[in-house]
């Protein structure tokens, strides 16, 4: 498999979806928008960038399957999977408030070997492939070098449809208020791990996620020199529904702390 190949197929097409979105920013009206739940919005904007990737990549890989959040196909492979979010953080778009990204993985098995984000307002292309460095626009990235959560800048996502776990997330969210840097909440979680990658954010922590909003940031914090978990101090981070990703100096402790509210 020629995943650097694929994954510069894979960033023309993103980059192409992404021009769609910004040219559809002036023409989106409230009687566009359609809501899939409590806080859960989708667009045409949504549905048409789906339909373009899949259709793309479906040319640069046949035999591939996908995982996509609007469901605009059915279509599961036996090794490799396309995993998508054709717009992650639709709330902020609908609202014109940056930022908002396209997230695109490819899984073999179950091991991304390609991710690609594109953060839409800021023209900011993050990927990897397997066996690569982590790149943001050709330029190679890293994690930063933190060593303490004290020092830490953190991202987090705020539960906007699942609050069941409203308790120990707020004591969480408390305690790094107090303890750290502080905390950034954007509303794209895709943006969030490539700003971990990066090293813009230290640390991230969120639950309440889908594997479209994380699969392919996952690999480009992992090649970019970060760790990344669940909050039990497992590895379920992708299917799992939560996660914490960090720079691999302060990972163990931020996991502690986060871990020590969700677990009690």
């Amino acid at each position: 498999m020629e995943y650097e190949l694929i994954c510069a197929k894979t960033k023309q097409l993103v980059w192409e979806t992404g021009n769609f979105i910004r040219n559809e920013v002036s023409r989106l009206t409230s009687d566009k928008i359609q809501s899939k739940g409590k806080n859960d919005f989708v667009t045409y904007v949504d549905k048409t960038s789906e339909k373009k990737l899949v259709a793309g990549l479906q040319d640069i890989l046949p035999e591939a399957g996908f995982i996509t959040e609007e469901h605009t196909i059915n279509k599961k492979g036996e090794v490799y999977n396309w995993v998508i979010d054709p717009l992650d953080g639709t709330t902020n778009f609908i609202h014109g408030v940056p930022p908002y990204a396209i997230s695109v993985a490819l899984m073999e098995n179950d091991q991304v070997v390609i991710g690609v984000v594109y953060e839409v307002n800021m023209d900011e292309c993050f990927y990897a492939w397997k066996g690569s460095k982590a790149f943001l626009n050709g330029e190679e990235i890293h994690t930063s070098a933190k060593e303490k959560v004290a020092d830490s800048l953190i991202a987090t996502g705020f539960p906007y449809y699942t609050f069941n776990r409203m308790k120990p997330y707020m004591e969480t969210l408390e305690d790094l208020m107090k303890n750290s840097h502080g905390v950034r909440r954007m509303g794209s979680a895709a943006t969030d791990l490539a700003y971990v990658a990066c090293g813009r954010y230290d640390a991230f922590y969120e639950y309440g996620l889908h594997p479209w909003d994380v699969a392919a940031g996952v690999l480009i914090v992992q090649q970019a020199g970060g760790m990344l978990g669940d909050f039990k101090g497992g590895h379920d981070y992708i299917f799992g529904k939560e996660m914490i990703a960090a720079n691999s100096l302060v990972f163990s402790e931020f996991r502690q702390i986060v871990g020590s509210y969700f677990s009690k």
